[in-house]
């Protein structure tokens, strides 16, 4: 991930703030401001409070309590200031209790909840967090394991929208030595596993790609058409080619397939029902 020092970042979410402590430490951009889920308290009680300390040491604005998705809890940060906006492997904080769950999950899937909050977090950055006249990114980490590669990242949360996916790189743990990957809620370190960072941006990628010519990821990869045609590929897994039109027919014949059939189902009816309400 190339940071320029000359970008004013958010980091959205960072679980206890030791992403956002190392990206300060190690890449030093203009200015940095970190955000939280939790409250103070949560913090200090689940993970303590070592990378808060030294973010206020550097005088680095800390907010906590904030949700992306619920401009009341953002103070003064609507208003478009940020170059670059970070969120690092995304989940909807665990379920309080089963009752939780069944009221959340009554009309949706969990799948879909969790593209639901990546897709108004992609729509608050470009609303309102990005400046205009800076960088314009938007920045998602995420696993490459399942549920996350099933949330159709790339594709699904800016449809009908402005914003353009411009690409994906290797996420580089070994550019953020203090960071730990947390699991949600719980003070635990996730298992270590391969993420990917997706770029976004208002700008199309002809206007981007100068921004990451000169970083050092060696595995950039920019949103290219594919060369496969769409006949020998399923859209809906993005899976292909097929060898032969029986491989294709025993694909979609499977549970994954039908499993992912039902997932977009689901996400064309929420994205009927935001054009509904907005």
């Amino acid at each position: 991930m190339y940071i320029d020092p000359k970008w004013r970042v958010l980091t959205v979410g960072d679980g206890d703030l030791s992403f956002s402590a190392s990206l300060l430490k190690y890449h030093r951009p203009r200015q940095l401001t970190a955000t939280i889920y939790d409250s103070k308290d949560c913090l200090d009680e689940k993970y303590g409070d070592e990378y808060y300390r030294q973010l206020q040491q550097e005088n680095c604005q800390v907010i906590t309590e904030f949700n992306v998705t619920d401009k009341s809890t953002w103070g003064e940060l609507n208003n478009k200031s940020f170059d670059v906006v970070i969120f690092q492997f995304p989940l909807l904080p665990a379920f309080s209790s089963q009752q939780a769950f069944q009221a959340q999950c009554e009309n949706f899937s969990v799948n879909t909840l969790n593209r639901v909050l990546l897709r108004k977090y992609l729509l608050n950055c470009f609303e309102y967090f990005l400046d205009d006249n800076g960088a314009k990114l938007a920045l998602i980490t995420s696993k490459n394991v399942k549920p996350y590669r099933e949330w159709d990242i790339e594709r699904s949360l800016i449809r009908h929208s402005a914003i353009n996916f411009i690409g994906r790189f290797y996420f580089d743990m070994t550019k953020f030595p203090d960071y730990k990957v947390r699991n949600v809620n719980r003070d635990k370190h996730v298992k270590s596993t391969q993420g990917t960072t997706y770029i976004y941006s208002s700008d199309p990628l002809e206007s981007c790609k100068i921004i990451f010519d000169h970083a050092s990821d060696d595995y950039i990869t920019y949103n290219r058409p594919s060369r496969v045609p769409a006949h020998k590929t399923c859209q809906v897994c993005r899976t292909g080619a097929f060898t032969n039109e029986r491989d294709k027919q025993m694909h979609l014949a499977s549970k994954k397939h039908h499993q992912m059939f039902e997932y977009e189902a689901q996400w064309s009816l929420f994205l009927q029902q935001e054009d509904v309400n907005n």
